[in-house]
């Protein structure tokens, strides 16, 4: 008997509190706050090009080789970004000294500018095996993307691949066209 007038207070209390717990909400729906406004705007003392939105779920294109006004910084001849490709030595993966300045200023171009991506292609000459050649191209596109990323470039811009001996920029079988062909090439978004 005793039990059961503890029950029975207990189930009177969680009743009650769940009462004056509804009382104090107020006990009617929640509204959603209204989002906030959006407002677009161009550079003051600029007359910008015009913008459309783009609709939600879609990836706006840009194209990095349209002539607009001035020449944009990644295709004018006299921009170290212009330069896009790095050479090695036989069976290296390293970025030369003399690389490093391209390098650093790729990585400073990504920094100021959050929104753009790249592509690192590693590339090789036609001795070794395939398999070998894949593993080396991919360590030279390795390299140059852990240099971008700790020159301050973030990991979601860049995307490193081998191409192994699959895309040759010199044809012939002698030194002259290996060199050549033991690269990286840097790609923007738009480009591949």
């Amino acid at each position: 008997m005793h039990a059961n007038r503890l029950v029975s207070t207990s189930t009177r209390a969680c009743a009650l509190f769940a009462l004056v717990t509804l009382a104090a909400c107020g006990g009617g729906p929640v509204s959603e706050q209204t989002p906030a406004g959006v407002e677009e705007r161009t550079p003051s003392g600029t007359a910008g090009p015009s913008t459309k939105p783009v609709p939600q779920g879609q990836v706006a294109k840009v194209d990095l080789t349209a002539k607009s006004g001035a020449q944009s910084l990644l295709t004018d001849p006299r921009s170290i970004l212009s330069r896009r490709t790095i050479y090695y030595a036989l069976d290296a993966y390293d970025v030369k000294d003399q690389y490093k300045d391209l390098v650093e200023a790729h990585a400073r171009y990504l920094r100021d500018n959050p929104g753009t991506k790249m592509l690192i292609q590693g590339n090789t000459d036609e001795r070794g095996s395939r398999e070998y050649n894949v593993g080396l191209g991919q360590r030279r596109s390795e390299g140059v993307k852990r240099m971008l990323l700790l020159l301050g470039a973030r990991e979601n811009q860049i995307e490193s691949v081998s191409l192994g001996e699959e895309k040759p920029k010199a044809e012939g079988h002698d030194e002259q066209a290996w060199s050549q062909n033991r690269r990286s090439d840097i790609l923007y978004q738009g480009e591949y």
